[in-house]
């Protein structure tokens, strides 16, 4: 009989979901400081040392557990796909420039601060949606993810005054579909 193991097909994906998770803990242990401190975005003076890791760790914080369970749960469903049709440094880069350019936007926009892996969570979702992209063809399945969450969150953008950053959601899943059609761009797909 053969034994099932355990197969850690996406590493970046799990090194994410867990950094998040420490991250998460050290909110918990420290009442919010290290959140503030590290990561959670806003705006602040370019001479500050932690500056760069707020532009880039705002990603892995979450303002609590059921915030940081649904970004992972959606982050886990489509995550793994993209990593492994693309490869783990191309998915690394997806998630890095994702906060950085989310981060840069909320310091050049916004007067709050922003934490949460959902501008993330949407540049996956956005570029899942090309995954089955063919040579002059645009899958039906990405014009339909395009028009349910990011029409979604554009209506939910001038529609609502919650904290939930709508606008990052949209800068996001406008990152997936650049870094997606830049990929397969330059693997001749399309």
């Amino acid at each position: 009989m053969k034994r099932i193991g355990i197969d850690l097909n996406a590493p970046v994906t799990l090194i994410f979901l867990f950094l998040c998770a420490i991250a998460l803990g050290l909110d918990f242990l420290s009442g919010g400081r290290s959140t503030a401190a590290a990561f959670s975005v806003y705006r602040s003076a370019p001479t500050e040392v932690l500056f760069y890791v707020r532009l880039f760790g705002h990603v892995l914080g979450h303002a609590d557990f059921a915030h940081f369970s649904g970004n992972m749960m959606l982050f886990l469903l489509v995550a793994p796909l993209l990593e492994e049709k693309y490869g783990s440094r191309d998915f690394l880069v997806l998630i890095v420039g994702t906060a950085l350019v989310t981060g840069l936007m909320q310091i050049l926009l916004s007067p709050f601060a922003l934490l949460g892996a959902s501008g993330v969570v949407f540049s996956c979702i956005c570029a899942s949606g090309f995954v089955n992209l063919k040579k002059g063809k645009i899958p039906l399945s990405a014009v339909l993810v395009i028009l349910l969450y990011l029409g979604q969150e554009a209506v939910a953008l001038f529609e609502t005054d919650t904290a939930v950053a709508h606008g990052t959601h949209l800068i996001g899943g406008v990152c997936g579909i650049v870094w997606v059609w830049l990929l397969e761009r330059r693997k001749g797909r399309i």
